[in-house]
Protein backbone atom coordinates (compact mmCIF):
# COMPACT_ATOMS: atom_id res chain seq x y z
CA UNK A 1 0.00 0.00 0.00
CA UNK A 2 1.28 3.51 -0.75
CA UNK A 3 0.46 6.41 1.55
CA UNK A 4 1.92 9.84 0.90
CA UNK A 5 4.60 8.35 -1.34
CA UNK A 6 5.73 5.62 1.07
CA UNK A 7 5.21 1.89 0.88
CA UNK A 8 3.45 0.28 3.84
CA UNK A 9 3.15 -3.42 4.45
CA UNK A 10 -0.35 -4.89 4.53
CA UNK A 11 -1.56 -7.55 6.95
CA UNK A 12 -0.70 -11.15 6.28
CA UNK A 13 -3.44 -12.48 3.97
CA UNK A 14 -2.87 -16.00 5.32
CA UNK A 15 -4.35 -15.13 8.72
CA UNK A 16 -7.68 -16.77 9.43
CA UNK A 17 -10.49 -14.20 9.20
CA UNK A 18 -11.38 -14.57 12.89
CA UNK A 19 -7.75 -14.16 13.92
CA UNK A 20 -7.36 -11.10 11.69
CA UNK A 21 -10.53 -9.56 13.13
CA UNK A 22 -9.38 -10.21 16.70
CA UNK A 23 -5.96 -8.66 16.04
CA UNK A 24 -7.49 -5.59 14.38
CA UNK A 25 -9.76 -5.11 17.39
CA UNK A 26 -6.73 -5.34 19.69
CA UNK A 27 -4.85 -2.85 17.51
CA UNK A 28 -7.71 -0.36 17.61
CA UNK A 29 -8.05 -0.80 21.39
CA UNK A 30 -4.31 -0.25 21.84
CA UNK A 31 -4.41 2.88 19.66
CA UNK A 32 -7.23 4.27 21.80
CA UNK A 33 -5.15 3.48 24.89
CA UNK A 34 -2.23 5.48 23.44
CA UNK A 35 -4.58 8.39 22.74
CA UNK A 36 -6.12 8.27 26.22
CA UNK A 37 -2.92 7.66 28.21
CA UNK A 38 -2.48 10.13 31.07
CA UNK A 39 1.18 9.46 31.79
CA UNK A 40 4.33 8.23 30.10
CA UNK A 41 4.41 4.68 31.51
CA UNK A 42 0.80 4.08 30.46
CA UNK A 43 1.48 5.54 27.00
CA UNK A 44 4.57 3.36 26.58
CA UNK A 45 2.65 0.23 27.60
CA UNK A 46 -0.08 1.09 25.08
CA UNK A 47 2.51 1.65 22.34
CA UNK A 48 3.96 -1.78 23.08
CA UNK A 49 0.45 -3.22 22.61
CA UNK A 50 0.18 -1.43 19.25
CA UNK A 51 3.53 -2.84 18.19
CA UNK A 52 2.60 -6.36 19.30
CA UNK A 53 -0.68 -6.25 17.37
CA UNK A 54 0.99 -4.89 14.23
CA UNK A 55 3.65 -7.62 14.43
CA UNK A 56 0.99 -10.30 14.88
CA UNK A 57 -0.85 -8.91 11.84
CA UNK A 58 2.38 -9.08 9.84
CA UNK A 59 2.62 -5.31 9.33
CA UNK A 60 5.93 -5.12 11.23
CA UNK A 61 8.74 -7.49 12.08
CA UNK A 62 9.64 -10.54 10.06
CA UNK A 63 8.10 -10.71 6.61
CA UNK A 64 5.21 -13.11 6.10
CA UNK A 65 5.96 -13.88 2.45
CA UNK A 66 8.44 -16.55 1.40
CA UNK A 67 9.34 -15.67 -2.18
CA UNK A 68 12.56 -13.89 -1.20
CA UNK A 69 11.30 -10.42 -2.10
CA UNK A 70 12.84 -7.68 0.05
CA UNK A 71 10.80 -5.66 2.49
CA UNK A 72 10.43 -2.03 1.39
CA UNK A 73 8.14 -1.10 4.28
CA UNK A 74 8.16 2.67 5.03
CA UNK A 75 10.50 3.46 2.13
CA UNK A 76 9.73 6.09 -0.47
CA UNK A 77 8.17 4.26 -3.39
CA UNK A 78 10.23 6.44 -5.78
CA UNK A 79 13.41 4.85 -4.37
CA UNK A 80 12.30 1.25 -4.86
CA UNK A 81 11.83 -1.09 -7.82
CA UNK A 82 8.12 -0.14 -7.67
CA UNK A 83 8.81 3.47 -8.75
CA UNK A 84 7.86 2.97 -12.40
CA UNK A 85 4.70 1.04 -11.48
CA UNK A 86 3.64 3.74 -9.04
CA UNK A 87 4.35 6.65 -11.36
CA UNK A 88 2.31 4.94 -14.11
CA UNK A 89 -0.64 4.62 -11.72
CA UNK A 90 -0.46 8.23 -10.56
CA UNK A 91 0.18 9.84 -13.95
CA UNK A 92 -2.59 12.26 -14.76
CA UNK A 93 -4.02 12.22 -11.20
Amino acid sequence: MVIRGRLWRLSNPNLAPAQHESLVKELMSARRAVRDAKDTPTRLAARLRVDAAKRALGERGDVWWDDGSPDYNRQRVSETPYARWYSSRTAGS
